[in-house]
């Protein structure tokens, strides 16, 4: 396929030709000429779009919103291109190579890979377009050292620079609430595209409810794991009416990265039920919160975590099937909590300053992106 087709193909409309052409030719002429080194970093991430930090969005997005306060996004007129793979746009593969082509740094963002137990049958289509920008990157990062022991098993070893940089969080805008709730507050936050995560937080919630009454759980994102949203939103109120627990749970919704600071305030405890969690930003949102997490010992997140921040229920590795707690070790642990609530809060927010305030975070990608540049 020709280089004009690409670009009508996969930059239909919003991307001109002629001013995309021009940008990368620049781009070109300039590295011949060697002033690289000289160049004004000026980053694509793939996508036309990225929202703001007051609009909603999820997963790898979250990224590229931290990412545009330093570098806004520039689609037309750009010299690096920053991909994520959780969030690849349509032909990603396509777009990098042609980028490369033209003299772009391409910087790969490696999330969490398909295996048979958690994306099924189709996991090696999946991971396909993923191995081949991986390979092709200038430089990757890998969200946790789980990420990059997955990538490695199921997308080959990775033979350019790369390293370790765990998710940011903004530690000034995500703090610990001046005063709890009176009543024991768990949240299970994020897009509910598993029901076992939301079965099992239930369940929990309905065993913690013997000891404390009152005890309430906050339920955030779609409720999407059937394509169908009316059949999902029935069988989550079924489960709820099943338990005996409908007036204490609260299905909240999407949210943006404005509202999350006030939404993770508003509980004591975040559930975090997901098996084989790569690099989840919810975590490390609640602990910056001084909320402690009860979860799931396995991928990436007890090296978020960490010994002293929440309670970890242990979990074998297996890509076959998926393993998630059960509601009475995850209740267990959620009582053992709310006994030295104070203590396990105070190590979650030391934790999320130490290890992922946002400024370093932004500083090392102007690093190599600057690095890069200079190459």
């Amino acid at each position: 396929m020709s280089f004009g087709a690409i670009l009508k193909r996969y930059f239909p409309f919003r991307y001109p030709l002629k001013s995309l052409w021009s940008a990368l030719k620049t781009r070109q002429e300039r590295k011949r000429m060697h002033l690289s080194s000289m160049e004004k970093v000026r980053v694509f991430y793939g996508h036309q779009h990225v929202p703001s930090l007051d609009e909603v969005a999820f997963g790898g997005m979250v990224k590229f919103q931290w990412m545009q306060t330093l570098y806004p996004n520039a689609p037309q007129k750009f010299n690096t291109l920053y991909m994520v793979s959780s969030k690849p746009p349509e032909g990603a593969v396509h777009i990098a190579r042609t980028a490369q082509k033209m003299g772009a740094r391409l910087i790969w963002n490696q999330n969490g890979v398909a295996y048979p137990g958690w994306y099924g049958w189709r996991w090696k289509e999946r991971n396909r377009s993923m191995a081949q920008v991986l390979h092709m990157a200038d430089h990757v990062f890998y969200q946790s050292e789980f990420c990059k022991m997955a990538a490695d098993k199921f997308l080959g070893p990775c033979n350019k620079t790369s390293e370790i940089l765990y998710n940011p969080i903004d530690t000034t805008k995500f703090t610990p609430p001046q005063k709890h709730p009176t009543a024991l507050t768990l949240l299970l936050a994020g897009n509910q595209y598993q029901y076992y995560r939301l079965e099992a937080a239930c369940k929990t919630l309905a065993l913690v409810r013997k000891k404390h009454p009152d005890a309430h759980l906050i339920v955030t994102g779609k409720l999407n794991w059937l394509p169908n949203a009316k059949e999902t939103s029935r069988i989550a109120q079924k489960l709820v009416e099943d338990l005996n627990i409908t007036d204490a749970v609260t299905f909240y919704g999407p949210y943006s990265q404005m509202e999350a600071p006030d939404l993770f305030r508003s509980a004591h405890i975040l559930l975090h039920t997901r098996y084989n969690d790569p690099c989840p930003t919810v975590v490390i949102e609640a602990l910056a919160c001084g909320l402690p997490v009860v979860y799931s010992q396995s991928g990436g997140t007890p090296e978020l975590v960490g010994p002293q921040a929440g309670i970890g229920i242990p979990a074998e590795l297996n890509w076959e099937i998926e393993q998630p707690p059960t509601p009475e070790d995850l209740a267990e642990a959620t009582l053992t909590i709310a006994t030295n609530h104070t203590h396990y809060a105070q190590e979650a927010r030391k934790q999320a300053v130490s290890k992922f305030d946002l400024k370093p975070w932004l500083l090392r990608h102007q690093h190599v992106f600057e690095s890069l540049l200079q190459g």
